[in-house]
């Protein structure tokens, strides 16, 4: 009989006819496979992250008494689902229908998920015993006997055997199984870092189909921000033409000057080249938009139409809330949790591998006998391997994937830090924001006095049309002003719902137990 000492993570492990004793207790190598082992590896722990209570730039409300106070934010008015239809937009909501049909980005990135859940069905099929078929025909001749001296006796004379041979048939039907336990947990820790790995990719997928969404509302906005652009400029060229057309009828009456006259035509030809160039932003817009929607450029296109959307209220929430509503951070955690299985099935190099093997058939020279009892043969047995020396091949693929964990550790907490700082980024945008506009529609006011007032002295010859001139530059730079902080209003808002995870949280990533399935 024969007999294995090993010393293995300081356990003395005994072979000795079939079975398997530990120094910590007698166990049978059978009860051991049935009860499939223990799990090596550390314990999966997801770290801390230091969060604060409340967002810096949330909005806040002066009481009477003069103390401040955040405003109420019930649960009603989270964002969930289509988040774009906070802006009451018919025409976005149409857009973005299509955006979740159509792209391409979004198409690609949920192959990726399908793929890494095919991955989790293959990994979970090593738990099951791979079975073999192999089955084989040979026909075999060989000489009966050498070409010299090889005689038989024959009727009591002697014959030559020399140049006779002799065939034979052989029909062979084997059936190989084998099968590994899963003693130490590799299997099952393989299962789980594809399993995370399928989660990460559920994560990414719902990252870029929430990126997708908010470039296309940004670009929405931006284009209506170009449509109402070029209508400010519409009526300016109007303005400017008839403030020619008056300079005209004053310089043939005396009143006014050629020098005039030139300064009207030139702020006319401006106007109309400034709004002959914002045509460019706008056709690139829509054909970045045809691109989102999975539309060629070519043949898409979108009415022109002012920028008319009021900016909604956006729920944000505490920062703590962030781990759970921002799919990245989400793929983070995952990403951690992927590699952290990564180091139990490293740490399972360190223990015996055990299995068992069966193989069994029917081998016979002849077609009618190939399932008669002596043609039937098997063999079966467990084995055990163990590696004793690999120079620190196994120590150093442990430390490896220890630093990988760490590592994604730090990129998880760097994930949090980015989405507090978007977050802030962008509430202290709409809280300044809002804030500028107001201001500016007052500058807008007083830029359209002073013009009117301009226009009347000049009408009435009080003054020259140098001040008329002026008056129309300001007002008009004052509006295009006004219309770009709108836009900004609006694209920072998409921002905004961007950062705070666009209604998605984490109890839509699938389980574990559920992304193995193909279907």
């Amino acid at each position: 009989m024969t007999r294995i000492d090993l010393h293995i993570m300081n356990k003395r492990v005994e072979w000795n006819g079939g079975i398997a004793r530990f120094g910590c207790g007698a166990s049978a190598l059978l009860a051991l496979m049935l009860a499939q082992g223990c799990t090596v590896g550390p314990a999966y722990v997801r770290p801390s992250v230091a969060t604060p209570a409340t967002f810096k730039e949330a909005p806040v409300a002066v009481a009477p008494d003069g103390t401040t106070w955040a405003p109420a934010r019930p649960q009603d008015a989270a964002l969930r689902g289509p988040w774009w239809k906070i802006y009451k937009e018919p025409e976005l909501d149409a857009l973005e229908d299509e955006l979740n049909s159509s792209n391409q980005n979004i198409a690609q990135a949920y192959q990726n998920y399908m793929a890494a859940r095919a991955q989790v069905s293959a990994a979970r099929a090593s738990y099951a015993p791979t079975a073999t078929v192999q089955p084989s025909f040979t026909r075999s001749g060989s000489p009966l006997g050498s070409s010299v001296g090889a005689t038989a006796l024959t009727g009591g004379s002697a014959t030559s055997l020399a140049g006779l041979r002799t065939t034979s048939n052989n029909y062979d039907f084997p059936l190989d199984v084998s099968w590994e336990p899963d003693l130490w947990g590799r299997i099952r820790n393989t299962v789980k870092e594809f399993a995370n790995a399928a989660q990460v990719s559920a994560a990414d997928l719902a990252n870029e189909r929430l990126s997708q969404q908010a470039s296309l509302a940004q670009d929405y906005f931006q284009l209506r921000g170009q449509d109402e652009l070029i209508a400010l400029n519409e009526r300016t060229i109007d303005a400017y033409r008839k403030s020619l057309q008056l300079t005209q009828v004053l310089g043939r009456t005396g009143i006014d000057s050629a020098q005039s006259v030139a300064q009207a035509q030139l702020n006319l030809k401006t106007a109309e080249a400034s709004a002959t160039n914002l045509g460019i932003a706008r056709a690139q817009y829509e054909h970045a938009i045809a691109l989102l929607i999975g539309q060629p450029a070519s043949s898409f296109s979108l009415p022109a139409r002012s920028l008319t959307t009021a900016v909604p209220v956006i729920p944000a929430g505490v920062p703590s809330e962030l781990l759970q509503r921002r799919p990245d951070i989400a793929a983070a955690e995952r990403t951690m949790s992927e590699a952290n299985a990564l180091i139990g099935v490293e740490t399972a190099a360190f223990y015996p591998t055990i299995s068992i093997s069966l193989s069994a058939g029917f081998e016979s020279p002849t077609l009618a006998n190939w399932f008669a009892w002596p043609a039937r043969f098997f063999s079966i047995g467990p084995s055990a391997s163990e590696t004793l020396f690999d120079g620190g091949l196994r120590t150093a693929t442990v430390a490896q994937y220890k630093a990988q964990y760490e590592g994604d550790v730090a990129a998880y907490r760097q994930a949090v830090l980015t989405a507090f700082q978007q977050t802030e980024d962008y509430l202290a945008a709409q809280r300044i924001l809002a804030t500028q506009i107001e201001q500016q529609r007052d500058v807008v006011a007083a830029a359209q006095h002073y013009y009117d007032l301009a226009a009347v002295r000049y009408r009435t010859g009080v003054d020259t049309y140098l001040n008329v001139y002026v008056a129309q530059t300001a007002l008009f730079s004052d509006q295009q002003a006004m219309v770009t902080l709108r836009v900004q209003q609006m694209t920072s808002s998409v921002q905004l719902i961007e950062a705070l995870g666009g209604g998605w949280d984490a109890t839509q990533l699938p389980l574990e137990k559920d992304v193995g399935s193909t279907r």
